[in-house]
């Protein structure tokens, strides 16, 4: 059951770090296989992020979430535990629900690559050849 449980955040991880792609308008590159537009792609992004363009982390910005809203969750916990008695079983309660919404929120919403970063890639497909039409 372990192993199942590994395997499926593991797989959930790499899927959640997919990004947003360029969407690459038909032009005269027709003729690329899909296999070089994709290597094409992920060599324009890898110099984005060299250059220092952000591509938006979708685990980071997972991480951060998480860990906020069970910073959050924890002080509201041990305040509502104060209240009813118990300061420190409150604010665990408060720290893992809070930290499950948080990691459920940024798992769910889109991580979106800062402009810069788009811009790069865009100029740097765009000197192969290749017309990019938008952001998806």
């Amino acid at each position: 059951m372990k192993r199942i449980s590994v395997l499926a955040v593991i797989i959930f991880l790499l899927f959640a770090c997919a990004g947003p792609q360029p969407i690459i308008y038909p032009n005269n590159q027709d003729s690329v296989d899909q296999e070089t537009v994709h290597r094409d792609i992920a060599e324009c992004k890898s110099m984005a992020e060299q250059a220092g363009a952000s591509g938006g982390s979708k685990a980071g910005d997972v991480a951060s979430s998480t860990a906020k809203s069970g910073a959050v969750g924890a002080a509201s916990g041990a305040v509502g535990g104060a209240v009813a008695g118990s300061v420190g079983e409150g604010a665990a309660i408060g720290a893992a629900t809070a930290a499950t919404a948080g990691l459920i929120h940024g798992l769910f919403k889109g991580s979106e690559p800062s402009q810069a970063y788009k811009n790069f890639v865009t100029r740097c497909l765009m000197d192969r050849g290749y017309e990019v039409s938008g952001w998806d």
